[in-house]
């Protein structure tokens, strides 16, 4: 390919996006520049404090549970108090209590603190979403939520690299510097995202008031809540990368360093080719995108049973990364054609919350199968897992192409929204 076929395609990528967009973009790359207490967590509280292993599995786990709690509380915000504000609230609490995080020393304080963090540091991905979902058009929503994805592997791969050299020298700096970025996310938001909350149509106008959606509406949605369950199935197989990986690669006599060597190559890959990918799969159909990016990430995970060297590790690491390029945005931009449009925040909350649960539950389902079977059944169990999910897909959009639910894009609300004021 030349050189101005490959800017052609970059224009193509980015073009058309609205301004606000990007100003959330570049709120996600700086928000995920900071990521350090996640990262480090573990080897804080082990090798900095001295704590025992069980004590940090406790504290990560914590961490964890306050996302859960956090994701249907900031759903509801989202909608009842607005994108923006949620996104300043959550920001500014991550940022305060990661700081307070760095200070503490009392065993109880740092659970205390780290179950704060969790909740603070996942309450604004609902507002993100939802945002994102009420900015951009429908016909490019899958192309926006594909970049987005990219800014935060992006960060995540310079972060990583840059926050292992602080963290050689000063944890507590690590801590300060994922607080000062983490606030100048909030800052960014206040001054240049304005909100994006949709106005109620002609019809709720004239009646006076919006149609209720509760968290009861959303789990009595019985689609999206398919999707949902789906959704922890993936993230469940996808966890294992960071939780189960580590543990067989460890078992089989190879050093942190070979982890991050291999592991690095699912950040690498998710850069160099998550834009040109989307590209590729844009106007495909999302069921068969959705079966295919499941049974890649259980039988690519399955592979792992075979590797014996780091080389065959970075291999299997390619085959689940692919799978992951292709459903996070196909799925994020399902989840947006489920929700009705004056309910999103609520129905991204507990899409968010299903990866939440899953990220809870991963570190104790490997470390049970690995302790009690062996680590090959632990990539047998994501193999049938993918499998379960692809059809699982199949099901639950058997009726999707051609279906009332999604027309070009557009939701089954949104369409109604449009006649409602066209005939207004």
């Amino acid at each position: 390919m030349s050189v101005a076929s490959l800017r052609r395609a970059a224009r193509e990528s980015v073009s058309g996006l609205p301004r606000e967009f990007w100003w959330l973009w570049t709120s996600t790359l700086i928000n995920r520049l900071g990521a350090f207490v996640a990262t480090f967590m573990t080897l804080y509280l082990t090798h900095e404090r001295g704590y025992s292993a069980s004590y940090a599995g406790l504290v990560v786990s914590l961490h964890g549970l306050g996302g859960v709690v956090s994701s249907l509380g900031a759903g509801v915000l989202t909608d009842r108090l607005g994108r923006r504000p949620t996104m300043m609230i959550a920001q500014t609490a991550t940022a305060f209590s990661v700081a307070l995080l760095g200070f503490m020393t009392d065993p109880a304080a740092i659970v205390a603190v780290a179950f704060l963090v969790g909740m603070a540091s996942n309450a604004s991905r609902p507002a993100v979403q939802a945002m994102m979902a009420d900015i951009v058009k429908p016909a490019d929503r899958m192309r926006a939520f594909s970049l987005n994805y990219w800014a935060i592997n992006l960060g995540f791969a310079v972060s990583s690299a840059g926050a292992g050299f602080v963290a050689q020298h000063s944890y507590l700096a690590g801590f300060l510097g994922e607080a000062a970025l983490t606030l100048t996310c909030a800052i960014l938001v206040f001054l240049k995202l304005p909100e994006s909350r949709p106005e109620p149509t002609s019809a709720v106008r004239e009646k006076g008031r919006e149609p209720e959606v509760g968290l009861g509406t959303v789990f009595r949605d019985g689609r999206f809540m398919g999707v949902v369950g789906l959704s922890f199935l993936i993230s469940l197989i996808f966890q294992q990368g960071y939780v189960g990986l580590p543990v067989a690669m460890g078992a089989d006599g190879f050093s942190s360093a070979d982890f991050g060597l291999a592991i690095a190559v699912n950040g690498v890959l998710i850069v160099a080719v998550q834009i040109p990918v989307t590209r590729a799969i844009e106007h495909r159909d999302p069921r068969r995108l959705l079966i295919v990016s499941a049974l890649l990430a259980g039988y690519g995970f399955g592979l792992t049973a075979f590797a014996g060297s780091v080389a065959v590790y970075a291999a299997t690491i390619c085959v689940w990364t692919l799978a992951e390029i292709v459903n996070s945005p196909t799925q994020t931009g399902l989840v947006v054609r489920l929700s009705p449009v004056h309910g999103r925040g609520r129905y991204q909350g507990v899409y968010t919350m299903s990866w939440s649960v899953a990220a809870l539950v991963a570190p104790l389902m490997s470390g049970y199968v690995v302790d009690h079977f062996g680590a090959d059944w632990l990539w047998a169990a994501c193999a049938v897992l993918g499998t379960v999910a692809a059809a699982g897909y199949w099901l639950l959009m058997r009726d999707l192409d051609g279906g009332e639910d999604v027309v070009a894009g557009v939701s089954a609300p949104e369409r109604a929204d449009l006649r409602t004021d066209a005939v207004a």
